[in-house]
């Protein structure tokens, strides 16, 4: 049975959380489709990982936390990742997991071992970073990641979905957005049970 790895960053709980509402939207459609699949799990607010350090880098896999992080991504036949944008990237719980599962000759180098695998996305902001808004090129976030997956896992097919606008409920000064954030949120939320839906299917 397939399995999927879902990792979520969000510093806020469920409910307060776009990302994580998002992608428990995208979970429960994939247990639907695939009741007796894995799913590995993890909350890197709620559990963060440690910063990398010289020696643990040094030691590769050999760690048992990166060991431990490379195979649950190996075993992954998708990857399901909330990355909020705080501060115009990623937040840093997921930027130390990244540093701790690029583990040099096994899942980055010439043979990268998760080559291939697809990857989902979920990556909300408070504003909106489209083409020809204010913060038009502020977005460093799908970038990023975009090129990090290509580049070093050899995972190409990365696809984000991203509510915007999740700032304007709690600003008077911008209740005119709401309805843009609403249809945002319902979209993404659309995206998340489709993606979930095209992807399992792939493995029926």
């Amino acid at each position: 049975m397939p399995t999927l790895l879902q990792i979520d960053s969000s510093i806020w709980p469920s409910g307060a959380s776009a990302s994580r509402d998002v992608t428990a939207m995208f979970r429960e459609e994939w247990e639907a489709q695939h009741p007796h699949g894995t799913v590995i799990y993890r909350d890197l607010a709620a559990e963060p990982l440690l910063h990398i350090t010289g020696d643990v880098f040094t030691a590769g896999d050999e760690d048992p936390l990166r060991d431990t992080l490379a195979s649950e991504l190996e075993q992954a036949d998708v990857v399901l990742i909330a990355a909020p944008m705080y501060n115009l990237t990623v937040p840093s719980t997921l930027k130390a997991w990244i540093d701790q599962v690029m583990v040099w000759g096994r899942t980055i180098g010439e043979q990268p071992s998760a080559a291939g695998t697809p990857v989902v996305v979920v990556s909300s902001r408070g504003s909106s970073y489209r083409p020809g808004t204010p913060r038009d090129n502020w977005d460093f976030v799908v970038p990023y990641l975009t090129t990090l997956f290509a580049g070093y896992f050899g995972i190409t097919e990365v696809e984000f979905i991203i509510p915007e606008l999740t700032s304007v409920s709690k600003q008077a000064s911008k209740a005119e957005l709401i309805p843009l954030y609403e249809a945002s949120r319902a979209r993404a939320y659309e995206d998340a049970v489709a993606k979930a839906k095209a992807l399992a299917a792939r493995f029926s």
